[in-house]
């Protein structure tokens, strides 16, 4: 599992890349559209932006794994969509728009997960790797 330091400089470095190249780098990573999503922190209150990918785009919506690499622990960006899931996000180094992101139901996670998977087997890596169950989030436009 990826310590928080692999984990923020894994962020910087794809983030850089975005930049420097005007966006042209770093649009899509291992195949799926990038995003940069922007929550508030539950205990601080301020901004945390976090680089990740989008498995499912299904017409204005994006699924997005709190996978962490297969952690035991969620990704802190999930914990603060629960308290709070009015969120920004900028998809493959656009601007930012803000959306709403809500955690998937057993059912809507059950239905997507084996296309997940199948499209990009390192998420069930991930999975096998934790005996949490890996939640499935949707972000839609506000």
């Amino acid at each position: 599992m990826p310590s928080d330091v692999v984990l923020k400089a894994t962020n910087f470095v794809h983030r850089t890349m975005l930049k420097v190249s005007g966006g042209r780098l770093g649009k899509r990573f291992f195949g799926m559209p990038s995003l940069e999503l922007t929550t508030t922190g539950r205990k601080s209150g301020r901004p945390h932006a976090v680089m990740l990918t989008a498995p499912i785009v299904e017409g204005d919506s994006y699924i997005i794994v709190a996978s962490r690499g297969g952690d035991p622990m969620h990704p802190a960006w999930f914990w603060n969509i629960q308290d709070n899931p009015e969120v920004m996000v900028s998809f493959q180094s656009g601007p930012q728009r803000p959306m709403t992101a809500q955690v998937l139901s057993e059912e809507e996670r059950a239905r997507l997960w084996p296309r997940i998977v199948a499209d990009y087997p390192t998420y069930g890596d991930y999975q096998k790797r934790t005996s949490r169950q890996i939640p499935l989030v949707r972000l839609t436009s506000r």
